[in-house]
């Protein structure tokens, strides 16, 4: 007999335990960090299934008129 690959909905002592798990992979500091990167990338996915994010936001760490005006 072959078990079922999915034995029902995830409830709060099994989420507790994914949770408890990840907190002892990746550590207290990480958490915060893959908390704003996982938020980032589904805001960046939901704006990319709107169609509002086809263009990337301009880079500012490569500025040239700054660069023209500070050799001015």
């Amino acid at each position: 007999m072959l078990l079922p690959l999915f034995f029902g909905p995830l409830g709060v002592p099994e989420l507790l335990i994914i949770f408890f798990i990840i907190f002892l992979i990746f550590g207290a500091n990480k958490l915060p960090q893959l908390g704003a990167g996982l938020g980032e990338g589904i805001k960046n996915f939901k704006r990319s299934i709107k169609g509002d994010g086809d263009e990337l936001p301009p880079d500012n760490s490569s500025d040239d008129s700054k660069d023209k005006e500070a050799s001015d």
